[in-house]
């Protein structure tokens, strides 16, 4: 048992310092790369080198998110194949350890980065959003205005808007759409010279306006109105502010209700489906990365650090490129009936399987 104890605090120790480097030194170099490739479009937008700075700085946490599972493998890989390569494998099991328990504290410790991946995957939404708009990307918070654009609301409504200014609460020319999408239920259109934010009832107050209903069964009728609530207009001038966020730019609770949603208001939704699940599938793949690597680092136990790291890239290289083929095939619905989601976990299972194709090949 102290044995067991002494190699499995060696082998977790060596984990833990390959990974705090590779999930340091990988995302820093994805930033580098990134800034470099759009620095001509920066510069063109006016931006300083201060700028580009935080720039930078605000990329990191989206792309330790992504690399997290590449750093998991590059720990996992570089802690078994120097072992393998000194013999201290070999050594271990003569003492009666098996090869299983051995890498059962890498195990955990890519369930424990699995956890982190996920948490800055969380965290990382703020930033993105500040470094678009640092980018000129988006429309930066610090607006107070909007011209002309249209808001995807709950319960199936869309408003479109001519002139929002969230200073006064007021807008201008403002049209309220609702399409019936069961049987009696009549199409709806609501328009209005002008509107004023209420902030004694929640509501928006409809001025000087028309409303048409429109039905298959029934004549269609206009109604007219100098002021008129709407129960369901109820959205904060702040929120009509925002310009609709990108899958990058929400947290999953955000982008499940940006879905439910779009949902229902009769929207495509399955690329968006995709993305949600890749938010999940993503720190999963810390630990089916982890199984699949170290197995794989045996496979060569002779081969020099140059094997593991092409190795550790070749696989990283083909994941992103399955996550991005996922996306694909589930925005094309080509896995219909099943959940558009259902593509974001196609790479996890191969990678699972031939891990586990790998881990029975060994000796232990």
């Amino acid at each position: 048992m102290p044995l067991i104890r002494t190699l499995s605090r060696y082998v977790l120790g060596t984990w833990i310092r390959i990974f705090l480097l590779a999930g340091i030194g990988l995302p820093l170099v994805s930033v580098l790369i990134y800034v470099i490739d759009r620095l001509p479009r920066l510069l063109d937008r006016g931006l300083g080198a201060s700028a580009i700075a935080q720039v930078a700085l605000l990329a990191i946490p989206g792309n330790t998110a992504t690399m997290i599972p590449a750093a998991a493998l590059f720990a996992t890989v570089f802690t078994i194949a120097p072992l393998a390569r000194n013999s201290e494998l070999t050594a271990a099991k003569a003492g009666g350890i098996s090869f299983y328990r051995m890498i059962l504290p890498l195990v955990v410790a890519a369930a424990g980065s699995a956890g982190l991946c996920y948490w800055v995957g969380e965290v990382a939404p703020q930033a993105t959003a500040r470094q678009l708009e640092l980018e000129k990307e988006r429309v930066s918070r610090s607006q107070t205005t909007r011209a002309d654009f249209t808001f995807i609301a709950d319960e199936g409504w869309t408003y479109s808007i001519r002139f929002l200014d969230t200073r006064i609460g007021t807008m201008r020319q403002v049209l309220l759409e609702h399409a019936g999408r069961r049987k009696g239920y009549p199409n709806l259109s609501i328009t209005a010279d002008s509107a004023n934010w209420n902030n004694a009832t929640g509501l928006w107050r409809l001025k000087n306006g028309s409303v048409f209903v429109m039905s298959d069964s029934t004549t269609p009728t206009t109604l007219r109105f100098a002021e008129l609530d709407v129960k369901s207009f109820d959205e904060k001038p702040v929120s009509l502010l925002n310009e609709p966020k990108r899958p990058e730019e929400m947290t999953y609770g955000e982008l499940n209700t940006f879905i439910e949603t779009l949902a229902r208001s009769g929207s495509d939704i399955k690329k968006l489906e995709v993305d949600l699940a890749i938010k999940l599938a993503l720190p999963v793949a810390c630990l089916v990365i982890a199984l699949f690597g170290a197995p794989l680092a045996m496979t060569n136990p002779r081969a020099g650090a140059a094997w593991g790291i092409a190795t550790s890239l070749g696989t990283t290289v083909v994941y992103l490129l399955l996550i991005n083929l996922s996306k694909a095939v589930g925005a094309a619905g080509m896995l219909d009936p099943a959940p558009p989601g259902l593509a974001a976990w196609i790479p996890n299972g191969i990678f699972l399987l031939v891990g586990l194709i790998l881990l029975a090949r060994v000796r232990t």
